[in-house]
């Protein structure tokens, strides 16, 4: 019988590999993706859909596209990230432009 702690690291090393291979073949087939993929991310675009929502438990972090700058700091501007999730997500592209350099 084997030692537990090599079952979990046999577990470990084969989710690992599953995740590579997942992560692989997400990779591979955008690159050959059909023309209607592209026109239904065009449209999603033009209208601002929201995206996917991942996390249900902060506003900002249900749909990013929508968050604004003060959102996570609604409480007051000091206030400390108290959900989980605002640590696992930056914000989103459209806030993070400079725009203007304030030196």
């Amino acid at each position: 019988m084997a030692r537990k702690s090599t079952v979990f690291l046999s577990a470990i090393a084969a989710q690992s590999a599953l995740l590579g291979m997942l992560l692989a073949h997400g990779t591979l087939s955008t690159r050959g993706q059909p023309p209607e993929l592209s026109e239904k991310r065009a449209l999603v675009k033009a209208l601002g859909l929201t995206d996917l929502c991942l996390f249900t438990e902060a506003r900002y972090t249900r749909h990013l596209s929508q968050a604004d700058l003060s959102t996570p700091f609604q409480d007051h501007p000091l206030s400390l990230e108290h959900f989980p999730s605002g640590s696992f997500l930056g914000a989103p592209e459209g806030v993070r432009k400079i725009n203007e350099k304030l030196d």
